[in-house]
């Protein structure tokens, strides 16, 4: 069983945070799910990945296509579709217990300055870790990243 890992990002956008993410992930040979609740976000996501950096090639998909399967990183709003060990959520998407169980990682990255964000995060913390999946939290308060809190 896995670890979820809730990211409080209070300087980081999440397209960065998922960026460093991904970079940490895809060496390890981990297929990575990016699942947000916003077609346009992940829209803008894929367009950074294939432009930023430069120098970088990101190997992903928007999820819908016929490759799906196949995709190193693939983005999109629905079920894991390409043999993913890894779930990024961002702007509020949800896993559930059974699912987080199953996978090496499932990364939270939501916003601390939004309030509605911040309860959805808490409510994600408390229902997961009820169900006994382990969960770490961290905040990049302080401009680095702190482990604040551990479950499980």
């Amino acid at each position: 069983m896995g670890n979820v890992l809730f990211y409080h990002l209070t300087r980081s956008s999440a397209e960065a945070t998922a960026r460093t993410l991904l970079d940490k992930s895809l060496p390890k040979g981990w297929r990575v799910m990016i699942r947000g609740t916003n077609q346009s976000t992940l829209e803008r996501l894929d367009h950074r990945f294939w432009s930023e950096p430069a120098d970088s090639f990101l190997p992903h998909g928007l999820q819908g296509g016929p490759s799906d399967g196949d995709q190193p990183v693939l983005l999109g709003t629905g079920a894991i579709a390409n043999q993913a060990q890894v779930l990024v959520l961002i702007d509020g998407a949800e896993t559930t217990a059974d699912e987080a169980g199953a996978l090496e990682r499932v990364c939270v990255l939501f916003d601390g300055d939004d309030p509605a964000r911040l309860s959805h995060a808490r409510g994600q913390w408390k229902q997961l870790t009820e169900a006994g999946v382990p969960a770490q939290y961290w905040s990049e308060e302080t401009g680095r990243w702190v482990k604040k809190a551990e479950k499980g």
